[in-house]
């Protein structure tokens, strides 16, 4: 063997081969910052082609939140008594909300809304597995924010390609929309059945309040509803509404948003639903119908999708108590005859405010309205009219015209012989006891004296709609008016001579509180003061000792006037009670005779009394 090497401590090691680097030159950056764009490039330019090939919607809709509301007409103390809609929804903030409300929905439909952003994995992982366990297509696991989506956004197909899109839109909406606004959208915007889009209009058809005043177990029955508005609907179902209810109570206490006991409390408060029958809901018919013309003149517009308030007169006692009052008039006095009809007003005397109004016996079998439409002769109804002109000329009560018998030749060459209702004459006559006791020869003679144009001109003053008759006939009611119009004339005998127009609607407001419109009311003086007293102890002469004593008997200071067209077609009679005027009307709709002794003071007149009597405990 060749002797070892020795190296010397001092020896050098062998140098090592050094390896050149080029150096990282501008080329290099340039090159990678386009790869890095190109990528993205590839990225958000495949993105932009899925989105168009998939046709996304443009979630700024979902932002820009308007849907179509129900308009909501309110009685005179602000409670729903009529909504007009394309879609049942009124859009209320969630400061209008109990806080319970929303955390129900949360509970109920998507226990991690606030934590995760627009898609719950986890939910469709759990989803997925309860669905292949029980071998059916049970659980979706959409989030509230995928629910709105697909309300706003989508078709209600059910397809993979469709939940597709909704994952995506929903992750959009997240980013774009606070938590609070999505639950706002989704609260307003959810069907929850019997016809009601959102709480505030579930709240009004399944418990007739505010979603404000919803009680937690209240809040938990429509926080049920989602999933099967139709199964789990408390009007129809309500076993199954309450073990829902009992679900959402338990979620909400699991995820602290109540207590236990809190929870078991609102499980075991009895429920008051709101149940409106057909015949509850026609109750109020003639007077909405009314409303809904003079509103959609105002505005201009439809109020299908007009998502108004508007604010009317009506008085719901008064109103429940004029149905009533005329059906159970015309059954006493035509038992088992179902085509007499009637109507009956109520309204304020010095400001015109229509508390009631009901223009037949059934809207939901006709809502031909025979206190607004339907112009028949007025009948002795009319007198007062003539006689206030005739005190304004001069004539006083204790004016004296003989009662004897008139005819004339009419302008068609016929002979016209008018009588009085008895088929008497009485000779010298009071215009006290003439009008008093309603007798026409009197009347006509009175016309003449006074003049026809002063009476027509001092009607049209007291709200008459012209045409107003030309002839002498005029001074007994052949003239066509309407049971409101007649009602309203008598106001300026209760209100020193001062006549107000009726009112049904006081104001418009847009749903977020915005006034849109407000009545312009001033009554007008339209009769001597004097007079109007003169007038009003006359009529009250009339229930005292006169053709409408079936009226008298109400506490208040109370008169008024019979009216009876030929041959008893119609039946009137319109009074006051204190400051309310109310009036009545019966007749057939083809103008056939009520029959005989059926006079405005036989059957009129006690129909007005039972109605002014039993709405008195407003």
């Amino acid at each position: 063997m060749s002797p070892s090497k020795t190296i010397s401590p001092s020896s050098s090691p062998p140098a090592r081969k050094r390896v050149s680097k080029k150096p990282f030159n501008e080329k290099h950056i340039i090159g990678f910052l386009f790869a890095i764009s190109f990528v993205l490039t590839l990225f958000l330019g495949g993105l932009l082609l899925t989105l168009v090939l998939l046709k996304m919607p443009d979630i700024r809709t979902v932002a820009e939140y308007q849907p179509a509301q129900a308009t909501e007409i309110l009685d005179r103390h602000g409670n729903v008594i009529g909504r007009i809609y394309m879609e049942n929804r009124t859009v209320i903030p969630l400061s209008r909300m109990p806080s319970y409300l929303p955390q129900a929905f949360v509970a109920a439909e998507d226990s991690r809304f606030y934590d995760h952003p627009g898609l719950d994995l986890w939910s469709v992982f759990r989803a997925a597995i309860n669905n292949m366990r029980s071998g059916r297509r049970g659980q979706g696991g959409s989030t509230i924010t995928q629910q709105v989506a697909r309300s706003l956004l989508l078709s209600p197909e059910k397809t993979y390609l469709r939940k597709f899109k909704e994952a995506i839109l929903a992750w959009r909406i997240d980013t774009l929309l606070s938590k609070d606004d999505i639950l706002y959208i989704y609260l307003n915007q959810i069907y929850l059945g019997d016809g009601a889009y959102g709480v505030e209009a579930a709240a009004q058809a399944y418990f007739g309040k505010h979603a404000r005043e919803l009680s937690l177990g209240e809040a938990a029955i429509l926080a049920g509803l989602p999933q099967a508005p139709s199964r789990y609907s408390p009007h129809l179902h309500l076993e199954a509404a309450q073990k829902r209810q009992r679900y959402v109570l338990n979620r909400m206490a699991a995820d602290g948003f109540v207590s236990s006991e809190e929870a078991r409390r609102a499980f075991t408060q009895t429920l008051s639903l709101e149940s409106k029958s057909k015949e509850e809901l026609g109750v109020n018919g003639y007077f909405i119908q009314l409303v809904r013309k003079q509103a959609e003149k105002i505005l201009g517009t439809s109020l299908n999708r007009a998502g108004v308030r508007i604010h009317t007169t009506l008085d719901p006692v008064q109103q429940k108590q004029a149905a009533l009052a005329l059906r159970q008039g015309i059954d006493s006095f035509f038992p088992g005859n179902r085509k007499v009809q009637g109507a009956v007003i109520s309204l304020d005397a010095c400001n015109g405010m229509v508390r009631a109004l009901t223009g037949g016996v059934d809207f939901n079998k006709s809502a031909f309205d025979r206190a607004t439409q339907a112009r028949r002769s007025a009948g002795s109804l009319f007198k007062p009219l003539l006689y206030a002109a005739a005190f304004e000329k001069g004539f006083t009560p204790e004016t004296i015209v003989l009662d004897s018998p008139f005819s004339m030749r009419g302008g068609d060459g016929k002979m016209w012989q008018p009588r009085n209702f008895s088929g008497r004459h009485f000779g010298e006559t009071t215009l006290r006891e003439a009008l008093v006791h309603s007798r026409n020869i009197v009347a006509i003679k009175l016309l003449q004296k006074v003049g026809i144009a002063r009476v027509q001109k001092l009607a049209e003053n007291f709200g008459i709609r012209p045409p107003i008759t030309s002839d002498l006939s005029l001074a007994l009611g052949a003239t066509g008016v309407s049971l409101l119009e007649m009602t309203a004339a008598y106001s300026p005998f209760v209100c020193q001579g001062k006549y107000s127009p009726p009112v049904l609607l006081t104001a418009i407001d847009a749903n977020n509180g915005k006034k849109i419109y407000r009545v312009k009311q001033a009554g007008k003086q339209v009769l001597d003061g004097s007079v109007a007293r003169e007038m009003k102890g006359l009529l009250g002469a009339v229930i005292r000792e006169g053709t409408g004593k079936k009226a008298a008997g109400l506490p208040a200071p109370s008169g008024g006037k019979t009216g009876t067209t030929n041959e008893n077609r119609d039946a009137w009679f319109v009074g006051f009670s204190g400051q309310r005027l109310g009036g009545v009307w019966l007749g057939y709709d083809d103008n056939t005779s009520l029959g005989e002794g059926k006079s405005g003071g036989v059957v009129a007149a006690p129909i007005w009394h039972d109605f002014m009597a039993g709405s008195a405990r407003e």
